[in-house]
Protein backbone atom coordinates (compact mmCIF):
# COMPACT_ATOMS: atom_id res chain seq x y z
CA UNK A 1 0.00 0.00 0.00
CA UNK A 2 2.86 2.39 0.82
CA UNK A 3 4.37 2.31 -2.68
CA UNK A 4 0.91 2.45 -4.21
CA UNK A 5 0.06 5.58 -2.21
CA UNK A 6 3.40 7.19 -3.07
CA UNK A 7 2.43 6.83 -6.72
CA UNK A 8 -0.85 8.58 -5.97
CA UNK A 9 0.99 11.30 -4.07
CA UNK A 10 3.19 11.97 -7.08
CA UNK A 11 0.19 12.02 -9.39
CA UNK A 12 1.40 8.99 -11.31
CA UNK A 13 -1.23 7.07 -13.27
CA UNK A 14 0.32 3.61 -13.06
CA UNK A 15 -0.21 1.20 -15.94
CA UNK A 16 -0.85 -2.24 -14.54
CA UNK A 17 0.20 -5.31 -16.46
CA UNK A 18 -0.18 -7.78 -13.60
CA UNK A 19 -3.39 -9.05 -12.05
CA UNK A 20 -4.66 -6.29 -9.75
CA UNK A 21 -5.75 -8.95 -7.26
CA UNK A 22 -2.08 -9.51 -6.42
CA UNK A 23 -1.92 -5.91 -5.18
CA UNK A 24 -5.22 -5.94 -3.28
CA UNK A 25 -4.18 -4.41 0.09
CA UNK A 26 -5.07 -5.82 3.50
CA UNK A 27 -5.80 -2.22 4.54
CA UNK A 28 -9.10 -2.47 2.60
CA UNK A 29 -10.60 -3.96 5.78
CA UNK A 30 -10.32 -0.47 7.30
CA UNK A 31 -13.27 0.41 5.03
CA UNK A 32 -15.41 -2.10 6.93
CA UNK A 33 -14.25 -0.67 10.25
CA UNK A 34 -15.40 2.78 9.14
CA UNK A 35 -18.74 1.64 7.74
CA UNK A 36 -19.50 -0.47 10.83
CA UNK A 37 -18.69 2.36 13.20
CA UNK A 38 -20.85 4.71 11.15
CA UNK A 39 -23.75 2.25 11.35
CA UNK A 40 -23.43 1.86 15.13
CA UNK A 41 -23.18 5.63 15.64
CA UNK A 42 -26.45 6.21 13.76
CA UNK A 43 -28.12 3.36 15.66
CA UNK A 44 -27.06 4.95 18.97
CA UNK A 45 -28.38 8.34 17.83
CA UNK A 46 -31.71 6.80 16.83
CA UNK A 47 -31.98 5.08 20.22
CA UNK A 48 -31.39 8.34 22.08
CA UNK A 49 -34.01 10.09 19.94
CA UNK A 50 -36.46 7.23 20.69
CA UNK A 51 -37.06 6.69 17.01
CA UNK A 52 -36.30 4.13 14.34
CA UNK A 53 -34.17 5.15 11.37
CA UNK A 54 -34.39 2.68 8.49
CA UNK A 55 -31.07 4.04 7.25
CA UNK A 56 -28.97 2.37 9.99
CA UNK A 57 -30.43 -1.06 9.19
CA UNK A 58 -29.69 -0.55 5.50
CA UNK A 59 -26.15 0.49 6.40
CA UNK A 60 -25.68 -2.59 8.62
CA UNK A 61 -26.63 -5.03 5.87
CA UNK A 62 -24.68 -3.06 3.29
CA UNK A 63 -21.59 -3.23 5.51
CA UNK A 64 -21.98 -7.00 5.88
CA UNK A 65 -22.16 -7.36 2.09
CA UNK A 66 -19.10 -5.12 1.66
CA UNK A 67 -17.22 -7.27 4.18
CA UNK A 68 -18.08 -10.45 2.29
CA UNK A 69 -16.87 -8.90 -0.97
CA UNK A 70 -13.58 -7.66 0.52
CA UNK A 71 -13.02 -10.89 2.46
CA UNK A 72 -13.73 -12.90 -0.69
CA UNK A 73 -11.25 -10.89 -2.70
CA UNK A 74 -8.53 -11.19 -0.08
CA UNK A 75 -9.16 -14.92 0.30
CA UNK A 76 -8.75 -15.22 -3.47
CA UNK A 77 -5.45 -13.36 -3.15
CA UNK A 78 -4.31 -15.80 -0.43
CA UNK A 79 -5.08 -18.74 -2.72
CA UNK A 80 -3.69 -17.28 -5.93
CA UNK A 81 -0.83 -15.10 -4.66
CA UNK A 82 0.35 -16.50 -1.29
CA UNK A 83 3.79 -14.93 -1.70
CA UNK A 84 2.24 -11.46 -1.99
CA UNK A 85 0.33 -12.09 1.26
CA UNK A 86 3.54 -13.24 3.00
CA UNK A 87 5.24 -10.05 1.84
CA UNK A 88 2.44 -7.98 3.38
CA UNK A 89 2.40 -9.82 6.69
CA UNK A 90 6.17 -9.39 7.06
CA UNK A 91 5.98 -5.66 6.30
CA UNK A 92 6.59 -3.49 9.41
CA UNK A 93 3.63 -1.20 8.61
CA UNK A 94 1.18 -3.42 6.70
CA UNK A 95 1.33 -6.13 9.39
CA UNK A 96 -0.77 -3.93 11.71
CA UNK A 97 -3.65 -3.89 9.23
CA UNK A 98 -4.21 -7.67 9.36
CA UNK A 99 -6.16 -7.44 12.65
CA UNK A 100 -8.50 -5.01 10.85
CA UNK A 101 -10.10 -8.16 9.40
CA UNK A 102 -10.93 -9.59 12.83
CA UNK A 103 -11.98 -6.13 14.07
CA UNK A 104 -14.38 -5.93 11.13
CA UNK A 105 -16.03 -9.15 12.34
CA UNK A 106 -16.32 -7.79 15.89
CA UNK A 107 -17.84 -4.50 14.69
CA UNK A 108 -20.35 -6.20 12.40
CA UNK A 109 -21.25 -8.36 15.40
CA UNK A 110 -22.09 -5.20 17.37
CA UNK A 111 -24.04 -3.76 14.44
CA UNK A 112 -26.08 -6.97 14.19
CA UNK A 113 -26.50 -7.50 17.95
CA UNK A 114 -30.06 -6.15 18.08
CA UNK A 115 -30.99 -7.28 14.57
CA UNK A 116 -29.97 -10.94 14.22
CA UNK A 117 -28.60 -12.02 17.60
CA UNK A 118 -27.60 -15.53 16.52
CA UNK A 119 -25.55 -14.14 13.62
CA UNK A 120 -24.04 -11.53 15.93
CA UNK A 121 -23.00 -14.23 18.41
CA UNK A 122 -21.29 -16.30 15.72
CA UNK A 123 -19.48 -13.26 14.30
CA UNK A 124 -18.35 -12.25 17.81
CA UNK A 125 -16.95 -15.72 18.50
CA UNK A 126 -15.13 -15.90 15.17
CA UNK A 127 -13.85 -12.33 15.46
CA UNK A 128 -12.61 -12.85 19.02
CA UNK A 129 -10.77 -16.08 18.24
CA UNK A 130 -9.35 -14.70 14.98
CA UNK A 131 -8.20 -11.51 16.70
CA UNK A 132 -6.46 -13.40 19.50
CA UNK A 133 -4.50 -15.44 16.95
CA UNK A 134 -3.59 -12.38 14.90
CA UNK A 135 -2.60 -10.37 17.98
CA UNK A 136 -0.38 -13.18 19.23
CA UNK A 137 1.30 -13.25 15.82
CA UNK A 138 1.80 -9.46 15.87
CA UNK A 139 3.25 -9.48 19.39
CA UNK A 140 5.60 -12.35 18.49
CA UNK A 141 6.71 -10.38 15.45
CA UNK A 142 7.39 -7.32 17.61
CA UNK A 143 9.36 -9.34 20.17
CA UNK A 144 11.48 -11.38 17.75
CA UNK A 145 12.04 -8.95 14.92
CA UNK A 146 15.10 -8.19 12.83
CA UNK A 147 13.79 -5.31 10.75
CA UNK A 148 11.74 -2.88 12.89
CA UNK A 149 13.08 0.64 13.30
CA UNK A 150 11.71 3.61 15.26
CA UNK A 151 10.39 5.41 12.11
CA UNK A 152 8.20 2.34 11.41
CA UNK A 153 6.06 3.16 14.47
CA UNK A 154 2.85 4.90 13.43
CA UNK A 155 -0.74 4.98 14.74
CA UNK A 156 -1.66 1.94 12.61
CA UNK A 157 0.21 -0.06 15.26
CA UNK A 158 -2.73 0.73 17.57
CA UNK A 159 -5.14 -1.28 15.40
CA UNK A 160 -4.33 -4.64 17.06
CA UNK A 161 -4.78 -3.05 20.52
CA UNK A 162 -8.13 -1.51 19.54
CA UNK A 163 -9.43 -4.95 18.58
CA UNK A 164 -8.86 -6.21 22.10
CA UNK A 165 -10.90 -3.46 23.76
CA UNK A 166 -13.72 -4.02 21.26
CA UNK A 167 -14.35 -7.58 22.44
CA UNK A 168 -16.29 -6.62 25.63
CA UNK A 169 -18.91 -4.52 23.78
CA UNK A 170 -20.70 -7.61 22.48
CA UNK A 171 -18.95 -10.02 24.83
CA UNK A 172 -20.71 -8.64 27.92
CA UNK A 173 -24.04 -8.82 26.09
CA UNK A 174 -23.52 -12.55 25.46
CA UNK A 175 -22.36 -13.18 29.04
CA UNK A 176 -18.62 -13.69 28.47
CA UNK A 177 -17.54 -11.44 31.35
CA UNK A 178 -14.14 -12.94 32.19
CA UNK A 179 -13.21 -13.25 28.51
CA UNK A 180 -14.16 -9.61 28.07
CA UNK A 181 -12.03 -8.52 31.04
CA UNK A 182 -9.09 -10.50 29.62
CA UNK A 183 -9.21 -8.72 26.25
CA UNK A 184 -9.91 -5.32 27.82
CA UNK A 185 -6.90 -5.65 30.13
CA UNK A 186 -4.57 -6.68 27.31
CA UNK A 187 -5.82 -3.89 25.04
CA UNK A 188 -5.52 -1.10 27.60
CA UNK A 189 -1.99 -2.06 28.69
CA UNK A 190 -0.75 -2.34 25.11
CA UNK A 191 -2.42 0.99 24.28
CA UNK A 192 -0.42 2.70 27.05
CA UNK A 193 2.81 1.08 25.86
CA UNK A 194 2.26 1.98 22.20
CA UNK A 195 1.07 5.49 23.05
CA UNK A 196 4.37 6.11 24.84
CA UNK A 197 6.44 4.63 22.02
CA UNK A 198 4.56 6.63 19.39
CA UNK A 199 5.10 9.97 21.14
CA UNK A 200 8.79 9.17 21.50
CA UNK A 201 8.89 8.53 17.74
CA UNK A 202 6.96 11.63 16.72
CA UNK A 203 8.80 13.99 19.10
CA UNK A 204 12.37 12.90 18.51
CA UNK A 205 12.44 11.52 14.97
CA UNK A 206 11.54 12.61 11.46
CA UNK A 207 7.92 13.63 10.72
CA UNK A 208 5.54 10.95 9.48
CA UNK A 209 5.21 10.59 5.68
CA UNK A 210 2.19 12.31 4.18
CA UNK A 211 0.39 9.12 3.19
CA UNK A 212 0.33 8.05 6.86
CA UNK A 213 -0.85 11.36 8.33
CA UNK A 214 -4.55 10.33 8.31
CA UNK A 215 -3.64 7.46 10.65
CA UNK A 216 -3.11 10.05 13.40
CA UNK A 217 -6.87 9.86 13.92
CA UNK A 218 -6.39 6.27 15.10
CA UNK A 219 -5.02 7.79 18.33
CA UNK A 220 -8.64 8.61 19.26
CA UNK A 221 -9.91 5.04 18.99
CA UNK A 222 -8.28 3.15 21.90
CA UNK A 223 -9.48 5.47 24.72
CA UNK A 224 -12.88 6.06 23.06
CA UNK A 225 -13.56 2.36 22.53
CA UNK A 226 -11.94 1.63 25.89
CA UNK A 227 -14.44 3.97 27.54
CA UNK A 228 -17.40 2.19 25.93
CA UNK A 229 -16.08 -1.25 26.88
CA UNK A 230 -15.17 -0.23 30.42
CA UNK A 231 -18.65 1.16 31.04
CA UNK A 232 -20.09 -2.14 29.80
CA UNK A 233 -17.82 -4.10 32.13
CA UNK A 234 -18.07 -1.76 35.11
CA UNK A 235 -21.80 -1.14 34.85
CA UNK A 236 -21.53 2.66 34.97
CA UNK A 237 -19.32 5.73 35.22
CA UNK A 238 -16.39 6.09 37.58
CA UNK A 239 -13.17 8.13 37.62
CA UNK A 240 -11.31 5.86 35.20
CA UNK A 241 -14.20 5.98 32.72
CA UNK A 242 -14.07 9.79 32.81
CA UNK A 243 -10.31 9.70 32.15
CA UNK A 244 -10.75 7.45 29.10
CA UNK A 245 -13.52 9.59 27.62
CA UNK A 246 -11.82 12.93 28.17
CA UNK A 247 -8.44 11.87 26.76
CA UNK A 248 -10.27 10.64 23.65
CA UNK A 249 -12.14 13.96 23.43
CA UNK A 250 -8.92 15.93 23.90
CA UNK A 251 -7.20 14.00 21.11
CA UNK A 252 -10.21 14.71 18.86
CA UNK A 253 -9.99 18.46 19.56
CA UNK A 254 -6.21 18.35 19.07
CA UNK A 255 -6.52 16.75 15.64
CA UNK A 256 -9.27 19.19 14.62
CA UNK A 257 -6.87 22.06 15.32
CA UNK A 258 -4.45 20.45 12.84
CA UNK A 259 -7.02 20.68 10.04
CA UNK A 260 -4.63 22.41 7.64
CA UNK A 261 -2.22 19.45 7.92
CA UNK A 262 -4.90 17.17 6.47
CA UNK A 263 -6.85 19.50 4.16
CA UNK A 264 -4.49 19.41 1.17
CA UNK A 265 -3.50 15.76 1.27
CA UNK A 266 -4.12 13.79 -1.94
CA UNK A 267 -6.40 10.79 -1.52
CA UNK A 268 -4.88 7.64 -0.10
CA UNK A 269 -6.66 4.52 1.08
CA UNK A 270 -5.33 5.51 4.52
CA UNK A 271 -7.97 8.29 4.52
CA UNK A 272 -10.33 5.63 5.90
CA UNK A 273 -8.40 6.02 9.16
CA UNK A 274 -10.54 9.13 9.72
CA UNK A 275 -13.76 7.13 9.88
CA UNK A 276 -13.69 4.55 12.66
CA UNK A 277 -12.04 6.79 15.30
CA UNK A 278 -14.62 9.49 14.56
CA UNK A 279 -17.34 6.87 14.96
CA UNK A 280 -15.85 5.76 18.28
CA UNK A 281 -15.77 9.23 19.86
CA UNK A 282 -19.27 9.96 18.51
CA UNK A 283 -20.68 6.79 20.11
CA UNK A 284 -18.74 7.50 23.33
CA UNK A 285 -20.26 10.99 23.49
CA UNK A 286 -23.79 9.64 23.06
CA UNK A 287 -23.07 7.08 25.77
CA UNK A 288 -21.86 9.88 28.08
CA UNK A 289 -25.13 11.68 27.48
CA UNK A 290 -27.22 8.59 28.25
CA UNK A 291 -25.28 8.07 31.49
CA UNK A 292 -25.21 11.70 32.71
CA UNK A 293 -28.19 13.31 30.94
CA UNK A 294 -25.92 16.31 30.44
CA UNK A 295 -27.05 17.96 27.19
CA UNK A 296 -23.49 19.08 26.44
CA UNK A 297 -22.62 15.51 25.48
CA UNK A 298 -25.70 15.24 23.26
CA UNK A 299 -24.56 18.36 21.39
CA UNK A 300 -20.99 17.04 21.08
CA UNK A 301 -22.28 13.70 19.78
CA UNK A 302 -24.66 15.39 17.34
CA UNK A 303 -21.97 17.64 15.87
CA UNK A 304 -19.54 14.73 15.61
CA UNK A 305 -22.21 12.60 13.90
CA UNK A 306 -22.71 15.29 11.26
CA UNK A 307 -18.95 15.49 10.68
CA UNK A 308 -18.71 11.69 10.57
CA UNK A 309 -21.53 11.45 8.01
CA UNK A 310 -19.80 14.01 5.78
CA UNK A 311 -16.50 12.12 6.10
CA UNK A 312 -18.09 8.76 5.20
CA UNK A 313 -19.81 10.27 2.17
CA UNK A 314 -16.54 11.82 1.00
CA UNK A 315 -14.57 8.61 1.58
CA UNK A 316 -17.05 6.48 -0.38
CA UNK A 317 -16.95 8.97 -3.27
CA UNK A 318 -13.14 9.25 -3.27
CA UNK A 319 -12.69 5.49 -3.03
CA UNK A 320 -15.13 4.93 -5.89
CA UNK A 321 -13.21 7.40 -8.06
CA UNK A 322 -9.87 5.78 -7.19
CA UNK A 323 -11.22 2.32 -8.07
CA UNK A 324 -12.76 3.43 -11.37
CA UNK A 325 -9.51 5.21 -12.31
CA UNK A 326 -7.53 2.09 -11.34
CA UNK A 327 -5.44 3.97 -8.78
CA UNK A 328 -5.97 1.33 -6.10
CA UNK A 329 -4.56 -2.20 -6.20
CA UNK A 330 -1.67 -1.20 -8.41
CA UNK A 331 1.92 -2.35 -8.34
CA UNK A 332 4.23 0.17 -6.69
Amino acid sequence: MMNEEKNLENGVDVAVDTDRLENFPISFFAVIMGLSGFTIAWEKAAHLMHTHIFFDSLSAWGTLIAFLVIAGLYLSKIIKYPQAVLTEIKHPVKLSFFPAASIALLLISVAMMHRVEALSHVLWFLGTLFHLLLFLYVVNSWMHHEHYQTPHINPAWFIPAVGNVLVPIAGTHFGYIEVSWFFFSVGIIFWIILFTLFFNRILFHNPMPKHLLPTLFILIAPPAVGFISYVKLNGGLDHFAHILYYIALFLTFSLFTQFRQFANLPFFLSWWAYSFPMSAITIASFLMYSLTQNSMFAWIGGVLLCILSAIIGLLIYKTYLAITKKKICVEG
